[in-house]
């Protein structure tokens, strides 16, 4: 019940998760989680980083701006975790039907961000769905003990993970996944 993507270039696995969610959204499932939305600034300047909350409105930053030539962490803890209390409040209130988020980074890597939602997500028997980078993948497989499944970066095919783990009387949206991306 949880499955994980790990991309082979920058921005591909956010992409990928945000068009499996939209897709999924679309097909009515209940989703929780947060997808990534990177912003392009200038040609030399690292990206505006964003989460959009599954199921709810507005974003969130977790990007700072350090200035043109800082080389250290980008990452807004505060912003992290403010998009870590909205998922785990909905979890709480609202199980989904599946929750996907953008990464396992290292701030999961490390015992924070996201990481204690999804051990209460998969305690609750909800799948979880998410991205690991080569970097985190390590601590990822001792968090994880081989309850994970690799899954390749490949809308479909994640979307069919997706559809099997919510259970059977999902798989009649399975045409509507389709529909819903015009195919």
């Amino acid at each position: 019940m949880l499955g994980y993507i790990s991309a082979p270039e920058r921005g591909m696995g956010d992409r990928l998760l945000a068009g499996v969610a939209q897709r999924l959204a679309l097909a009515g499932f209940r989703l929780g989680g947060v997808v990534q939305v990177n912003t392009e600034t200038e040609p030399d300047r690292p990206c505006l980083m964003d989460l959009r909350v599954l199921g709810q409105t507005g974003v969130i930053r977790i990007s700072q701006n350090l200035g043109r030539h800082a080389s250290g962490c980008r990452l807004d803890a505060t912003g992290l975790e403010t998009a870590v209390g909205r998922v785990a409040a909905h979890l709480e209130q609202d199980p989904p039907q599946l929750m996907i988020l953008n990464k396992f980074g290292k701030q999961e890597a490390e015992g924070r961000g996201f990481r204690p939602v999804i051990a209460e997500a998969l305690a609750r028997g909800v799948p979880v769905l998410t991205g690991v980078s080569q970097k985190n993948r390590a601590c990822f497989d001792m968090f994880a003990q081989e309850l994970a499944q690799a899954l390749p970066p490949e809308e479909d095919a994640v979307l069919e993970w997706c559809v099997a783990q919510i259970g059977p009387a999902a798989s009649s949206t399975v045409a509507a996944l389709g529909e819903a991306a015009g195919r």
